[in-house]
């Protein structure tokens, strides 16, 4: 089977480990930077890399950074043009990204999120911060990863000059509900093919909210209740995507998911609980195909 994988990292702990997990099944793996992919569109839609149109890959595994996310997905959406399977579809990422849509879509799916706003004029702030509960409040970008663009604002000034100046630099921004009680722990669950496969509980540093590894928090093997798993399955199910990272937050009121992410890291999630995530997506990917493959067969036997 000829897989590719979209990254502008190389050297990165993610793509080395689905390189090497796909070679280690016998696949032929190939690395593409979509930012290099170039795409042709007539009766026959292609992608040119290099010079030459990329041609007989089955599927892709896309792992695309937020900062070129409409490029990336303009990239899946070509490749889904050519019926080439990609473990997360343009739309699908397009979704998670957009931290107010990705909401929207886990709303309307009746799986419990933080209480959050979308603030367009900091004139409406007080009606706005008594919707989610009062200080403290969390500001965040729309498009943010690593926990950068995340901010708490302790008082109403705080927030109040804090959700101006991002707005006037033509940020669009949210406010969330500080759920205090979290104490700057939440729960990321991988998730493949529909099926939890590795959970970590990460806690923050001192002296931070946030409790992203790449901010210097800490991690442990943990457990999903049942409830806390069925809202999982149920998320990623709402916004159609094949492999993602779920992050929820245990509150008084139960289980929030806080975010879905299309394209997860695979190192923290690896290491803390010893479990081959990389393997597992490679797994799906040689499943899915060949169930494609049968129903193919079948409706030609038709």
């Amino acid at each position: 089977m000829n897989i590719g994988i979209l990254s502008r990292g190389p050297q990165l702990y993610s793509t080395q480990q689905l390189l090497k997990a796909g070679q280690m099944r016998g696949h032929r793996m190939f690395l593409y930077d979509p930012t290099f992919c170039q795409l042709r569109l007539d009766e026959r839609p292609a992608v040119i890399y290099e010079g030459e149109e990329v041609q007989s890959l089955q599927a892709i595994i896309p792992r695309i950074g937020a900062s070129i996310t409409e490029q990336g997905a303009s990239v899946i959406q070509q490749f889904e043009m050519m019926g080439v399977y990609s473990t997360a579809s343009s739309g699908a990422l397009l979704q998670s990204r957009d931290k107010l849509r990705c909401l929207q879509r886990l709303t309307q799916a009746g799986i419990p999120v933080p209480r959050t706003v979308l603030v367009n004029q900091p004139e409406s702030l007080p009606e706005l911060l008594y919707a989610v509960g009062g200080m403290p409040v969390v500001i965040k970008l729309l498009q943010s990863t690593h926990g950068i663009g995340v901010l708490l604002a302790e008082n109403y000034h705080q927030a109040t000059s804090t959700i101006e100046a991002m707005i006037r630099l033509g940020s669009r921004v949210i406010v969330q509900e500080f759920i205090r009680e979290s104490a700057g722990v939440d729960v990321r669950a991988f998730v493949v093919a529909g099926e939890v496969v590795a959970v970590m509980c990460r806690q923050a540093a001192n002296g931070d909210f946030r409790s992203n590894l790449h901010r210097g928090a800490t991690a442990t093997p943990t457990r999903l209740s049942p409830l806390e798993e069925d809202l999982v399955k149920k998320s990623v199910k709402a916004l159609g995507i094949d492999v993602a990272g779920v992050d929820l937050l245990r509150s008084r009121r139960g289980p929030l998911i806080m975010e879905v992410n299309a394209s997860p890291g695979l190192e923290g999630i690896e290491t803390i609980t010893g479990v081959d995530v990389a393997g597992k997506i490679i797994q799906h990917i040689e499943k899915r195909l060949r169930k494609a493959r049968v129903l193919s067969q079948v409706f030609t036997e038709k």
